[in-house]
């Protein structure tokens, strides 16, 4: 079925329906009383998404009964599998303490020290329940701390459902004024801050766009961001909620660039819901109940005993260096596999990426912001990219349809390696496709 690409997509959702009709009733069902059977925009894709099962290690099942090996990683959040043993011990243990406590509890002052120990810009830090609500939180005490309105954000960025900054803009965005700059791009984002500094109060930045496409920054650019927002009183946020698990620090320890203020989220929960921000004491002290000037900040879960215990548990007893380091091994090596078999096959293939986290692309191009991948040749990249989606589904591998990876601490180089061989059996088999 290769007479087209048209007709190859046709064919493979043909197949999957037919091989998935629990998910696919489920799917139906849904729509009743969720506005196309869905609650999360990211986790839908066409004819319909896999409806799971069971989890394990990092493994998943679905309503079918078919086994894949996970290497979405729950977009990051699912760092310690599905069933890490001392995670679920931990969250057992909150369990049987009482949940809903309504006050402080024995986990939240740990792990907040844990987290201030480990990122150099997080003198103190306030917990949240999302990723969204930490940006959220942080540009708006950034407006607050400097009288200024505005923030500056990067073009393909993406901090939150109410925070993406992708081309001709989302419709439920915040009502934030935004200046737009291009990322990777350090002198001009530089003049830009100069230029907006009167109204700027923030500049917000992924140190890897996740959304966007794997797309780690250059240290030079980074470097550039520091310099200009502290020449013009700017405050400088690192939007880390991602890019937290790539070193013991963070990505901003990794090349030695400290924000005025990190945000944080997704794994740190332990696979619960979590969210935090920090920074320098001068911003983060005006959220001091005490202080006659106290910013209020609430937030009715923001200290659940799940995510507190949990979150803790995962930092003190699993996730040191020596993890960081042999998972990011494995994401490098998987990164240099997927190149390896575009260059192999001479087809627009490329990897992105940094440490754990790689993104699949379909172009020969150099990805260093969102902007390289030409437009002209968008719809033909979408095809391709769902074609082998459901490809590597029906050899049973799982990741995100738009080619985003986030490798899991339990999969093993062997996954890597049967990872690396269904995509090279995809190239094979969809060549003419391809070029």
């Amino acid at each position: 079925m290769n007479i087209s690409l048209e007709s190859a997509l046709e064919e493979a959702e043909t197949r999957y329906v037919a091989d998935n009709p629990k998910s696919a009733a489920r799917h139906s069902s849904a729509r009743s009383s969720m506005p196309g059977g869905n609650t999360r925009t990211v986790l839908h894709y066409s004819p319909f998404p896999l409806a799971w099962a069971r989890g394990e290690g990092a493994h998943l099942t679905d309503l079918d009964g078919h086994q894949y090996t996970d290497f979405l990683g729950e977009y990051s959040a699912g760092l310690y599998g599905h069933s890490n043993p001392v995670i679920l011990e931990a969250m057992r243990g909150a369990l049987e303490g009482g949940i809903v406590l309504g006050g402080p509890n024995q986990y939240e002052a740990d792990l907040a020290a844990a987290i201030r120990d480990r990122f150099p810009s997080i003198q103190l830090l306030r917990f949240c329940n999302s990723g969204t609500e930490a940006n959220v939180f942080a540009i708006q005490a950034a407006r607050a701390a400097t009288g200024k309105s505005a923030i500056l954000a990067f073009e393909g960025g993406y901090h939150g459902g109410v925070l993406y900054f992708r081309k001709g803009g989302a419709p439920l965005n915040l009502p934030i004024p935004t200046v737009s700059a291009t990322y990777n791009d350090a002198n001009g984002v530089e003049e830009k801050i100069r230029a907006h500094a009167h109204e700027l109060a923030a500049v917000i930045v992924e140190p890897m766009m996740g959304g966007g496409g794997c797309i780690p920054a250059e240290r030079d650019f980074l470097v550039a961001l520091r310099r200009a927002c502290t020449e013009r009183n700017v405050i400088l946020i690192f939007d880390e909620v991602m890019t937290s698990r790539l070193s013991t620090g963070g990505y901003q320890a990794m090349v030695g660039v400290t924000p005025d203020m990190t945000t944080l989220g997704k794994y740190l929960g332990g696979g619960m819901s979590f969210g935090a921000f920090g920074g320098r004491v001068d911003l983060m002290s005006r959220f001091d109940p005490d202080r006659a000037d106290a910013w209020p900040h609430a937030g009715t879960f923001n200290n659940n005993v799940l995510s507190m215990a949990a979150g803790l548990t995962g930092l003190k007893k699993i996730l040191n260096a020596a993890a960081i380091n042999k998972l990011n091994n494995k994401g490098e090596k998987l990164r240099q596999a997927i190149n390896e078999v575009g260059q192999r096959h001479d087809v627009a293939l490329k990897a992105t990426g940094a440490g754990s986290f790689v993104g699949i692309h379909f172009t020969r191009n150099d990805v260093k912001r969102p902007g390289d991948l030409d437009p002209a040749g968008a719809d033909k990249r979408t095809k391709l990219q769902n074609l082998m989606h459901l490809d590597l589904i029906a050899g049973g591998q799982y990741y995100a349809r738009r080619g985003f990876i986030a490798l899991m601490l339990p999969t093993t180089d062997a996954e890597i390696d049967t990872f690396a061989g269904a995509v090279e059996e995809f190239v094979t088999s969809r060549k003419s496709l391809l070029q």
